[in-house]
């Protein structure tokens, strides 16, 4: 009876063991950004994933440069991101494989409706950012290494100056936070489309400057290289790279909206 006992033990301890094994292939860990969380994108996107793959997806939305510095730590699995050149880089140095694009949208600047830098009449990102240099008027930057503030500091760059003074406020959040901060102190601030569109009707602030192509923001998906860190599902990884380029997904982001307003365009197999 005990030898019996002894057999049905190890006979489910091996079945719990296997079942956890199979359960932790079947978890992929991204890192993407706060834009695509913010907006609704990745709760509307990897559920489907789910469905199509058995795979479950866990989320960590930070900024861009945090979303990298977890993979080349191997804590996550995948990225996507919005930083090209930080996306570039992450490759070149091997932490990341099988970049692919996936989406665009775009950057835009917001502010108060009054407009006291008259940010409305540029007729360029650039002139949007020497108005409110000149003008003193408070700007509240993300200050967190994200691609959002990556893209900010190159349009300062861009303008030839360099915004260190006391109505520059750099705060350390993600986009929404930002864009509920800016809104308090009557601030302009960069945004993008998508996190803009999710949060504007709880704002004072209005849509000041768009569509220059400065401000196009195109997305990449970055698997974390199986080399580097042998315990990371690639296997998994791949099968989201492979999904979220198909043309299924990417007619589910084409057709992602809010309030009738397209989000992200589709762009897997551009080159840009």
């Amino acid at each position: 009876m005990l030898r019996v006992s002894s057999l049905f033990l190890s006979i489910t301890l091996l079945c719990a063991l296997a079942t956890s094994a199979s359960a932790a292939g079947s978890l992929l860990r991204l890192a993407t950004t706060t834009s695509t969380a913010n907006s609704g994108l990745t709760e509307y996107l990897l559920p489907v994933f789910t469905e199509d793959s058995s795979i479950e997806v866990h989320t960590i939305a930070v900024g861009t440069g945090k979303a990298l510095r977890l993979g080349r730590e191997g804590d996550v699995d995948i990225v996507l991101v919005h930083a090209k050149a930080a996306e570039l880089e992450f490759v070149d140095k091997g932490y990341g494989v099988d970049r692919a694009e996936v989406m665009y949208n775009d950057f835009v600047i917001v502010g108060p409706d009054s407009d006291p830098a008259q940010v409305r009449k540029s007729a360029s990102v650039t002139e949007v950012f020497n108005r409110i240099f000149v003008s003193k008027q408070p700007f509240v930057s993300r200050g967190d290494d994200s691609g959002t503030h990556k893209r900010e500091l190159a349009l300062w760059r861009r303008a030839d100056r360099l915004p260190d003074q006391a109505w520059y406020r750099e705060v350390g959040q993600g986009m929404g936070k930002t864009l509920q901060i800016a809104n308090e102190f009557d601030a302009y601030t960069i945004t993008d489309r998508g996190t803009w569109l999710a949060f504007r009707d709880k704002l004072d602030l209005r849509l000041l400057f768009e569509n220059d192509p400065p401000l196009h923001n195109p997305y990449g998906i970055i698997a974390v290289n199986p080399q580097r860190h042998a315990d990371v599902n690639y296997a998994g990884a791949s099968q989201l790279i492979k999904w979220i380029t198909s043309s299924k997904a990417q007619r589910l982001i084409a057709e992602f909206r809010i309030k009738g307003e397209q989000l992200f365009v589709p762009s897997a197999g551009n080159a840009d």
